[in-house]
């Protein structure tokens, strides 16, 4: 939204009369107006009493909510008349689905549309909504159909959003034929499931700062509140008997889920909890575990009543605290909080409800980084309207019976993610599972425990429609078997000595002194047809030269913001040894030929800007060029500290390159999954991988080498792609039309992984050629040749490639060794690639 709100100003040829956001409720107004602040844009909440000209600075977005505007306005109150907005407006709306859905919807929703259009009418709109398409769906509209087909301009489903890595995974556990015994046992395992997270949490807390992950909260979602049997007052019960522990129900009951033997039976007629709380099965007595639930959740030393308080001060929040304890450990957050304290008497009498006159809201608190309050009970308001990073365990009741779009709103609440630096991804595709704590899996996973199959049919299908297997993955650990007799051939890596590493050990200054010349081209590309004899033509071609930015407008350029900024680009790197002059940037840029450090390809119309707006692209253009020219630097530096410190070392099967697999198989795959599990679990081990798609190469030092096979079945480490399976299968066809290799040569190869377990070379692009290939002469020398197969697609051409240059560093170590320690072992490096 923010984007879209600076592009329109910026290619708008006239500004906008007014820019206004339509948010659904007041709690998103409020969410929306400190984003827009956080972001710089200007902003204010809309009052019925502006007129809709001339009252705000320029540019600002007047915040407002869609109940509060209507037609032919009569009398005072705090609703708008949409007439009072003359001329053109830029409208923004979320939750754009409102009144786009079928007879389900409110009248206030079928209202809403025909407003937001009137607002529209001579202006431009942008719609927001995670659920445009249930929407649609449900509508049963063809015209509102076509109207959106040819509107979308952003449609990223879950599954590539999940696909790729971004959000939590999901684990859900639902509940057929509701019965209190049942539903009780099924929110104890809930709470089972929150209590393993908060410890993990608690006992991580400092390895878990880089991932941005917050303390644990758990949720209930109900859909009714104020009824006989409703949906929260069957929560509050459950959290009563539990904290009472009478006759010893709560202890007994987390015996029987630890040991997976609970009366609930899954689909393979299997406990329902076998294989989960690994976290927790540390030979802990039942007991002990209920102790630390009620220290750690319910902030109570020791079980007792339920207490639920009206916070006078707060409208709507019922606060929940154990009988002697001093803190809140939950929060009722509903409607009509006079009707439920009423149905809690009734229903509930062992449950004291008193008044807090003195407490502030609870509500506002749950995001602070100390919030004492772990456990969120309510009903539609988690709906909309609520964002949250902490929510990690989910129960759920009765919702989703008819409304798609709420399940995928719910669900939406509790799969955010700021993952590792703010990837936003699961740390399962960040770097290797070296790289990150044990069991993070435990946070990155949003745990949803349902009570009514209606729940789980409607999400299934929303799931299995978006592509999404709903049933998960099976995890299955796949040894590998290591090729011994090869690996005793006395084979040589390079590595860094132990306890050495540049970063550590070297300091480094930025300037212009080195032999280096980076590229950009920012050249403006075309491409032609036409049709000739043999058919069509295509003519690639691009506008723009070659050459340097005159000394005129460099001294036009804002240098210590430049400045600023290579110093964060530094930062993000992991440059931290790199110091960086506050006139280095310009003494690299003013460097003439024929030294120049850099060669701008672009239109003449950047290297002379004639507005500021050519000027602040010219600054961009400057910014890249040094970022470039850092990452070159820094490289040309690293390499030049690994030729110098570098040793050779015997490859052993204890090399890091020689890594297990783990695979994940879609649980659908039945007799796959069976068939790998057999595979792994053989004895002697020898490498054959079954069905699995892979490819055999006996030169290789282990087996198997598992492929790539799509989203049916996952492998870590990952499995070889199109162009690494190429590059074997024309080295094995080489191989046998030598007879095994060249005469009197012996040939290997070995998989190099990436960063922790591969041999990798200069921090700046992290360049871990993909294999690495031994050929051995019959006098004891031998050649280690680092192969990368991916071509240079999507890289800079020579000379201005570092990966490119590879094989000069590498031939230069190749020398200092043999001049240090008398070994015949030559390096070097090869990139091999289809393009031209």
């Amino acid at each position: 939204m923010h984007l879209n709100y600076r592009q329109f100003l910026h290619y708008a040829e006239e500004p906008p009369d007014n820019i206004l956001l339509i948010t659904p409720n007041a709690g998103l107004t409020d969410q929306h107006l400190e984003e827009m602040r956080l972001s710089g844009i200007p902003c204010e909440r809309f009052t019925a009493g502006e007129s809709g000209l001339g009252l705000t600075l320029p540019d600002t977005v007047r915040v407002v909510e869609i109940t509060k505007l209507t037609r032919n306005k009569k009398g005072g109150g705090e609703s708008v008349d949409v007439e009072s907005f003359e001329g053109r407006s830029l409208i923004f709306v979320d939750e754009g689905h409102k009144g786009a859905g079928d007879g389900k919807d409110s009248n206030l929703d079928k209202a809403w549309r025909p407003l937001r259009n009137r607002l529209a009418d001579k202006g431009f709109t942008f719609e927001y909504s995670a659920t445009f398409g249930q929407a649609i769906q449900a509508s049963k509209s063809e015209d509102l159909a076509e109207e959106y087909g040819k509107a979308i301009l952003f449609d990223y489903s879950y599954r590539h959003f999940y696909e790729d890595g971004y959000g939590k995974d999901f684990r859900i556990l639902n509940l057929k034929n509701q019965t209190g015994e049942y539903t009780d046992l099924l929110l104890l395992g809930n709470l089972l499931s929150f209590h393993e997270q908060r410890r993990y949490y608690a006992a991580h807390r400092d390895a878990l700062k880089p991932y941005k992950l917050t303390p644990p909260l758990w949720v209930f979602a109900g859909s009714s509140v104020n009824k006989e049997r409703g949906d929260v007052l069957t929560v509050v019960s459950f959290l009563q008997r539990f904290l009472k522990n009478e006759a010893g129900w709560s202890v007994q009951t987390i015996e029987k889920l630890l040991r997976g033997e609970t009366e609930l039976r899954d689909g393979d007629d299997r406990d329902a909890f076998t294989g989960r709380f690994g976290y927790l099965k540390d030979g802990s007595p039942a007991r002990e575990v209920f102790e630390d639930i009620l220290w750690e959740v319910f902030h109570a030393g020791a079980g007792g009543a339920l207490r639920v308080a009206d916070i006078k001060g707060s409208e709507g929040e019922l606060g929940l605290k154990v009988s002697g304890a001093e803190r809140y450990f939950g929060l009722i957050y509903i409607g009509d909080t006079n009707a439920f304290k009423k149905l809690l008497e009734a229903g509930a009498p062992e449950v004291v409800v008193e008044e807090d006159a003195f407490a502030g809201g609870l509500f506002r608190e749950v995001e602070e980084a100390d919030s004492q309050v772990n456990v969120l009970i309510g009903a539609k308001k988690f709906i909309e309207g609520w964002s949250s990073w902490r929510v990690s365990n989910m129960g759920l009741l009765n919702i989703g019976k008819s409304e798609g779009s709420q399940i995928i709103q719910l669900f939406g609440r509790g799969v955010r993610l700021k993952g590792q630096d703010y990837s936003l991804k699961r740390s399962s595709f960040v770097g290797s599972p070296e790289d990150h704590p044990a069991c993070i899996d435990l946070l990155e996973t949003l745990n949803i425990f349902a009570v009514e199959a209606n729940y789980m049919v409607e999400f299934r299908k929303y799931l299995e429609r978006e592509g999404v297997d709903p049933g998960g993955y099976e995890e299955i650990p796949f040894p590998i078997h290591r090729e011994e007799a090869l690996i005793g051939e006395g084979l040589y890596v390079p590595a860094v000595p132990d306890g050495r590493e540049f970063a550590e050990n070297d300091y480094i200054v930025l300037d212009e002194t080195e032999d280096i010349k980076v590229n950009l081209d920012l050249s403006i590309r075309t491409e032609s047809m036409r049709m000739e004899d043999g058919g069509v033509s295509t003519v690639a071609a691009k506008a723009g030269r070659g050459r340097l930015i005159g000394n005129r407008y460099l001294s036009m350029l804002d240098w210590p913001r430049i400045h600023l900024d290579l110093l964060d680009y530094k930062d993000s790197k992991k440059f931290h040894n790199l110091r960086i002059p506050p006139d280095a940037s310009r003494r690299i840029m003013t460097k003439h030929d024929p030294d120049a450090s850099y060669n701008l390809i672009a239109d003449d119309a950047l290297f002379e800007p004639e507005s500021f707006a050519g000027l602040a692209a010219l600054q961009d253009a400057v910014r890249s060029i040094l970022r470039k020219y850092v990452d070159r630097f820094y490289g040309v530096r690293q390499q030049r500290w690994d030729s110098e410190n570098m040793v050779l070392r015997e490859l052993t099967s204890e090399h890091p390159n020689f890594a297990d697999y783990t695979v994940k198989i879609k649980t659908s795959e039945e007799r796959l999954v069976e068939e790998v599990k057999a595979l792994a679990n053989r004895v002697d081990g020898d490498g054959d991988a079954g069905s699995l798609p892979n490819i055999h190469f006996d030169r290789h030092l282990y087996q198997p080498l598992l492929k790539d096979r799509g989203e049916e079945v996952k492998v870590s480490p990952p499995g070889l792609n199109e162009s690494e399976e190429e590059f074997i299968s024309a080295l094995e066809r080489y191989c046998r039309k030598e007879n095994g290799g060249a005469s009197g040569k012996d040939l290997f190869l070995l998989r190099n992984l990436t960063r922790s377990k591969g041999v990798g070379f200069f921090n700046t692009s992290g360049f871990y050629p993909d294999f690495i290939l031994w050929v051995k002469s019959a006098d004891g020398s031998q050649k280690v040749v680092f192969v990368e197969p991916h071509g240079m697609r999507n890289d800079d051409p020579p000379p201005h490639n570092e990966k490119v240059d590879l094989y000069l560093a590498l031939r230069d170590l190749s020398d200092r060794i043999a001049r240090r320690d008398g070994r015949e072992v030559l390096l070097d490096s090869y990139i091999i690639s289809a393009t031209p």
